[in-house]
C-alpha cells in the first residue's frame, strides 16, 4: 500500500500524472486530427506492417492508456504496451534522425524510461490502484481467517 504523503509516492504520482497526460494529447491528435486512416497511412510510410490495423490499436493504446495513467489504475499493466510504443516510434521514426530534438529519440527515450519507472514502482499516491490493492488485501486476509 502507498502511503499518500511519502516523497517517492508523489513523485512517482507526478511522473504518472505527465506521462498520462502526454498519452491522451498524443491519442487524441491521432484519434481526432488525423483519423485512423491518416495515422494508418503514417504508419504505413514509416514501414510498420498491416498498419489499417495497427492504426486503431495504437490510438486506443495511447488514448485509453493515458486516461488509465492519470487515474493511475492498472498503471503498472498499461505501462508495458505504453513502453513498447515507444520502443516502435523510436525504432521507426526517430532513429535515422539522431538522439536530439525536433526529430531525434530523446522524448521518446525519456517517456519510454517513465514507463518503465512506473511498471517497476506502481502507481505512486492518488490512484485508484491504491484503492484496489486495498480491497484486494482485506479481501484476501478475510478468506485466510475463513480458511483457518
Amino acid at each position: 500500500m502507498t502511503r499518500t504523503f511519502e516523497t517517492p509516492a508523489l513523485g512517482t504520482t507526478i511522473l504518472r500524472l505527465i506521462v498520462g497526460i502526454i498519452f491522451i494529447a498524443h491519442g487524441a491528435m491521432k484519434a481526432f486530427g488525423f483519423g485512423i486512416a491518416g495515422t494508418a497511412g503514417f504508419l504505413d510510410s514509416v514501414g510498420v506492417p498491416m498498419a489499417s490495423l495497427m492504426a486503431p490499436v495504437l490510438i486506443a493504446t495511447e488514448l485509453g492508456g493515458g486516461v488509465l495513467l492519470v487515474l493511475g489504475l492498472l498503471t503498472r499493466y498499461v505501462s508495458i504496451p505504453l513502453a513498447f510504443t515507444m520502443v516502435v516510434a523510436i525504432a521507426t521514426v526517430h532513429l535515422p534522425h539522431g538522439f536530439f530534438l525536433p526529430q531525434g529519440y530523446e522524448f521518446a527515450l525519456l517517456v519510454g524510461a517513465g514507463l518503465l519507472t512506473l511498471a517497476l514502482q506502481g502507481s505512486g499516491a492518488f490512484a485508484l490502484d491504491n484503492i484496489i490493492g486495498r480491497h484486494r488485501t482485506v479481501v484476501r486476509g478475510q478468506e485466510l481467517r475463513q480458511a483457518a
